[in-house]
């Protein structure tokens, strides 16, 4: 077996990954489910992030294919999501709504999934997979999912520590970049369409 490590291509779908999940950006919203809930086990929401991230990996060109639908048109319309979650973040708006209910769970739900292994986390792996290699995006999946348990065993700190302008910051700066790499995906696959 052999593995096509590139640093470009690694670093790259760090990037993407840590964009779409905006863990940085969901502080308020993890502080306020840590308030509602008692606790949330970063270790197991990490974990189980990390394990639908990594199985969807795999699995999710089979499923698409049981539907009738190709990786290229997936990531055509991926480039939509994450073209609206960009557009969230740069404005402030909200366009997808997250349920509250289920609180006293938070660690699975709605910590592990969907703000972590969300619609345009899932999205992006699948988008990201019709351009790089797989093990490039494993290994961007690891770095991430060790960056959320880092923010959510660290979330208080992190909020004092940047304050509202802060992250309000953070998120805009990535949501240029997240848009940015929605156009780059839209134009590069949308020509394999009509080959």
């Amino acid at each position: 077996m052999e593995f096509n490590f590139s640093f470009k291509e690694i670093a790259t779908a760090t990037m993407i990954l840590f964009a779409v999940i905006d863990i940085i950006g969901s502080i308020p919203i993890i502080i306020s489910l840590k308030e509602k809930s008692g606790t949330i086990k970063s270790g197991r929401a990490s974990f189980i992030a990390a394990v639908v991230l990594i199985i969807f990996l795999f699995i999710g060109e089979q499923i698409l294919g049981l539907i009738g639908i190709n990786v290229y048109e997936f990531a055509v319309a991926g480039s939509f999501i994450l073209f609206f979650i960009a557009i969230e973040m740069i404005l402030g708006i909200k366009l997808f709504k997250q349920s509250e209910e289920s609180l006293g769970t938070a660690t699975v739900f709605p910590i592990a999934f969907p703000i972590v292994a969300g619609p345009g986390s899932l999205t992006s792996l699948l988008s990201l997979r019709a351009e790089y290699e797989m093990e490039n995006i494993i290994i961007a999946i690891i770095v991430n999912v060790l960056v959320v348990f880092i923010v959510l065993r660290t979330s208080g700190r992190l909020q004092r520590f940047l304050g509202k302008n802060g992250i309000a910051i953070i998120e805009k700066v990535f949501g240029v970049i997240l848009l940015a790499i929605a156009v780059k995906l839209f134009t590069s696959n949308i020509q394999e369409l009509f080959i």
